[in-house]
């Protein structure tokens, strides 16, 4: 459930259109997506609190949360369950 939702807001977020769709949960995100760079890294954790009615604290972000799809997703289920 949270893996769909999260793959289409990163791909919203960072615009990568039908390429988005094809990203699985053990897909790499941060190193390997040229458009994931800091300032998308903040738009898209602003976009995650919006949709799932999150927070996220600066000292929640690290950069194993951001390795791959599935790390995202499974970061954002464990702070909205």
């Amino acid at each position: 459930m949270y893996l769909e939702q999260v793959r289409t807001l990163l791909t919203d977020v960072l615009n990568l259109g039908p390429a988005g769709q094809s990203l699985t949960a053990d897909s790499p995100l941060l190193g390997s997506l040229p458009e994931l760079d800091s300032m998308a890294v903040v738009t898209l954790i602003g976009a995650l609190e919006e949709h799932f009615g999150i927070a996220i604290d600066d000292d929640d972000i690290s950069a194993s949360t951001f390795a791959t799809l599935g790390s995202l997703a499974d970061f954002v289920a464990q702070k909205a369950g």
